[in-house]
């Protein structure tokens, strides 16, 4: 690697110019959070029901006793042998988010289109202990714009991220926030595809303080380099997963 390289002094004033950016950022990041605080919500038309290990539940049951919902939408679908790799990469993550966000009154759980049977050993095989709920048999991920049939393409076009674009897959990455009010009704506050998910992968915030960055622009997209964990050279092995999960 090479690099201009200065003294000190010169270091320290191109940082202060650096850091009055990064202030303008974070103050431009919490107006948009607090946009995004505001938005209207739209109450479900219907109570989803969801495959987990502890048996068929309804979405409003699996709030584990919160007021606010945050699903990922995990590119899995049926018949696949593993999950997306950049979802992968993505849920890697939660384990460790998990019981920061349940003190700030949210659940947390990952649904997929795939049956519960092909999702489970793909979770163990990967050591997660996270909640994970199969969307199969239901309209979920339709309802929700990350699952695609043929009927869901108009010119070769679905509608993701907003907006009709082409996309030859049949699934896709997003997230999505319920709130549960006291009379026990789900409401959809917010959803975020595409780049938007990056917010869970905080591996790639470390990423871009580093000189290289993220170094993706000669590859053929810019997550080729993502491997599931286990696959990565001298992968360590994953610690073992919960014998049972708690479905509600």
């Amino acid at each position: 690697m090479t690099h201009p390289t200065v003294t000190r002094d010169q270091w320290l004033a191109e940082r202060r110019a650096l850091l009055a950016r990064e202030k303008a950022l974070t103050r431009l990041q919490d107006q948009v959070a607090a946009e995004r605080r505001a938005l209207p919500w739209v109450r479900l038309r219907q109570d989803y029901l969801l495959d987990t290990p502890a048996g068929p539940r309804r979405l409003a049951d699996l709030f584990q006793g919160r007021h606010q919902l945050l699903v990922q939408h995990f590119m899995f679908g049926p018949g696949w042998t593993e999950g997306c790799k950049s979802c992968s990469y993505m849920a890697d993550h939660l384990d460790a988010m998990a019981p920061h966000l349940a003190q700030r009154d949210i659940a947390l759980l990952v649904v997929s289109r795939a049956p519960l049977a092909e999702i489970e050993p793909f979770r163990q095989r990967m050591g997660w202990r996270f909640r994970w709920a199969s969307s199969h048999g239901s309209t979920f991920n339709q309802d929700f714009n990350v699952s695609f049939g043929p009927q869901d393409r108009v010119d070769g076009t679905v509608f993701y991220n907003y907006e009709m674009r082409p996309l030859p897959a049949t699934e896709a990455p997003g997230i999505s926030i319920f709130c549960r009010d006291e009379a026990g009704e789900v409401l959809h506050t917010y959803s975020t595809f595409g780049r938007g998910v990056e917010v869970m992968m905080g591996t790639y915030g470390l990423i871009d303080l580093t000189p290289r960055g993220r170094d993706e622009a000669g590859l053929d997209h810019t997550m080729a380099w993502v491997r599931h964990h286990d696959r990565y050279e001298h992968a360590e092995a994953p610690a073992p997963a919960a014998c049972c999960a708690a479905g509600g």
